[in-house]
Formats: C-alpha cells, structure tokens, sequence
C-alpha cells in the first residue's frame, strides 16, 4: 500500500515530479503518481482527497504550475499533509503558481517544498522527514542522507 501520494495538474508536470519519485524510490517508501486536475476534474480531486487516508497515503506531494489550485484543493478535502510544488509554466514561469500554493487561507495548510525539479526534490524528502517520526528505518535513512550532505 502506497504511503505517499504523488499528484499533478497535468501529464506535463511528470519531469518535475519525476524528481519527488527518485527520493521515495531511494528512501524505500512506497507511493503512486496520480494526475488530477483541480479544475478540469474537481469532483476526482475530491474524492481522492477524501479517501487517501482510508487507502494508507500519509503523505500528499502535489504540483501543479500556473494558479496551482490543486495543493490548496486537496488540501481542503484531507487532513492528511499536503505539500506544495510550483511547476514553471506560462507566461509567468512559477511565480504564479509558487504565490497560489503560499498564499493558502489559515485554516488549510499547504507546505511550500519550492519550484520546479528541486522543490520536487525537496517534497520528496520533507515527505522522507515526515515519515521518518513514525517510521525507525526511513528516520535513519533520512539522516544518513542529511549527514552525507554534510560531507559534501
């Protein structure tokens, strides 16, 4: 059963999030790719949502470029941690999506991992770090990989 979800407005999104796949492939954490858009197919979006915790996902990573409604959206539907990935895109690179997913209403967090291939990255491994406080094998992992960062 899959632990991490990794979602995506669109199929174009897929060399980015690639990116989030590579850390919970080398983590050892189990976790699916779904592409869902939060505007051309609200009413998946939030069904999934609304059944990810039954399934087993802890973790939600979702990117999505442009307005980037689709964090937010999942968001409003789980309780489950979702975060944040802004795909460049259109006329204004990422910034437009990076200022939907940060600018979230309080009350419906979404984290913010970046842009792009490294905010991807880093979505993977904030979901590693979240993972790891219940989980003994992917907690030494994960500072294993801290430590050899260190060495670099």
């Amino acid at each position: 059963m899959p632990e991490v979800a990794i979602i995506m407005g669109s199929a174009s999104d897929a060399p980015y999030m690639e990116e989030a796949e590579r850390v919970l492939l080398d983590f050892g954490i189990s976790y699916e790719v779904r592409v869902l858009s939060a505007h051309r197919n609200p009413e998946a979006v939030r069904e999934y949502g609304m059944k990810a915790k039954e399934r087993g996902i802890k973790v939600m990573i979702a990117g999505a470029g442009r307005a980037a409604h689709l964090p937010g959206v999942l968001a409003s539907w789980t309780s489950i941690p979702v975060i944040g990935v802004a795909i460049p895109s259109g006329e204004f690179g990422a910034l437009d999506a990076l200022l939907s997913i940060v600018q979230m209403p309080a009350g419906v967090p979404v984290a913010c991992a970046g842009v792009g291939k490294a905010g991807a990255r880093n979505a993977g491994l904030l979901a590693a770090s979240i993972l790891g406080l219940a989980n003994e094998e992917i907690f030494r992992r994960y500072e294993d990989f801290r430590r050899k960062l260190s060495e670099i």
